[in-house]
């Protein structure tokens, strides 16, 4: 009974072995050829609604210098207000980014040095009075020979002295901006130009000491007209050459610039630093741009040749990226490109693509895989 089990069990082992395969014959799995697990290198759009193309053009690549920059006003219409005589500020008018006008009033003053400057008038007023009236008494006398030529040339020169006495007390109360007849002890201190209030240094109920005061009243600055200065290193002087273009940025209004022109460099190097610094004057008409922002100066340093593509044409898969090169009858290759710099929305190809292929610009992602033709 044993016997007959042994022989019936060998006998199965040989049959399933004859139909097995053939020893030096791989399976379809072993050989790797599934046509499912094939990696696509071709491309097909479903609908050509939503991709676009473009044919690759060589175009002019800029090389940039980024200077980091911030703005100051024109020191030539920056203005440091000062109060013309010494006196207890009994009103201050403006406040800081005030916007003033030409003889705006800024602060007014209780000034004793008025005070004796048109005291000292009046009195010089009516001495001459006097020296013109005894002047034309001796004229009358001298005509009538009733007094000496000596006498009247007296009489005649002390009311020349008087005359000019009293004109030099004149401009003394012209100097503090006062109409010297109708001038009063309360100074009027009023804006020399027209701009924008930058800081104050003085407030009602203190003493001003005129010229000698350690800050101005305030500091006016005309705002039309700014300056971006930016710091350059020797190595890069060529590229900052005056009159060359620059396009400023500034941190507080992304996707802005301004454009302008180098309109100085300095004319030596800082011995810290080893810096230069730039100078770009910017027009400031809506007074959007302020004294002491920050942001960069873009010059154009060279350029050169080479292929520039939209970033929507780029496709990437970790480090690696792709573009859909046009073969034709609605059918695309993938192509990994090496990327460069990012100029404006576009990217640099360095290798991968050549001028004059067509590639998809847009809906890149619309693409479908498809068999090889």
């Amino acid at each position: 009974m044993k016997s007959s089990v042994f022989w019936a069990s060998l006998a199965a082992v040989f049959i399933a072995a004859g139909c097995g395969p053939s020893v030096g014959t791989p399976t379809q799995a072993q050989s790797g050829s599934n046509p499912v697990n094939a990696p696509a290198t071709e491309y097909v759009a479903p609908d050509a609604h939503g991709i676009q193309t473009i044919t690759l053009r060589l175009a002019a690549i800029p090389e940039y210098l980024d200077l980091s920059a911030h703005i100051e006003p024109d020191p030539t219409r920056v203005v440091r207000v000062y109060a013309p005589a010494g006196g207890r500020i009994t009103e201050l008018s403006v406040r800081p980014w005030d916007h003033v006008e030409k003889g705006q009033t800024l602060a007014l003053l209780e000034s004793g040095d008025l005070a004796r400057a048109v005291a000292d008038y009046h009195k010089a007023q009516a001495d001459n009075q006097v020296k013109q009236n005894e002047m034309t008494r001796a004229a009358d006398l001298f005509t009538h020979h009733a007094i000496s030529e000596r006498d009247y040339q007296q009489d005649r020169g002390d009311a020349q002295i008087a005359q000019a006495e009293l004109q030099s007390a004149r401009e003394q109360v012209q100097v503090f901006g006062m109409d010297p007849d109708h001038a009063s002890t309360q100074l009027r201190v009023a804006a020399p130009r027209p701009g924008v209030v930058l800081d104050i240094g003085a407030a009602p109920g203190e003493f001003s000491q005129a010229l000698a005061a350690p800050a101005p009243l305030c500091t006016i600055a005309d705002i039309s007209t700014l300056w971006a200065v930016g710091d350059v290193y020797e190595k890069d002087l060529a590229a900052t050459k005056s009159g060359e273009p620059a396009q400023v940025t500034l941190n507080a209004y992304p996707g802005q610039s301004w454009s302008g022109r180098v309109s100085i460099v300095s004319a030596e190097v800082d011995p810290v630093t080893r810096t230069l610094h730039v100078r770009v004057v910017l027009r400031n008409p809506g007074g959007h741009i302020k004294p002491g922002m920050f942001g960069s100066i873009r010059l154009l340093r060279s350029s050169r040749q080479g292929i520039l593509v939209p970033a929507s044409a780029v496709v990437r898969e970790g480090n690696d990226a792709y573009v859909f090169v046009a073969r034709g009858n609605g059918r695309f290759e993938r192509r990994g490109v090496t990327i460069g710099r990012a100029l404006d929305g576009s990217l640099e190809v360095i290798s991968g693509v050549s001028a004059g292929d067509t590639i998809v610009s847009q809906g890149a992602l619309f693409l479908r895989a498809g068999t090889q033709g």
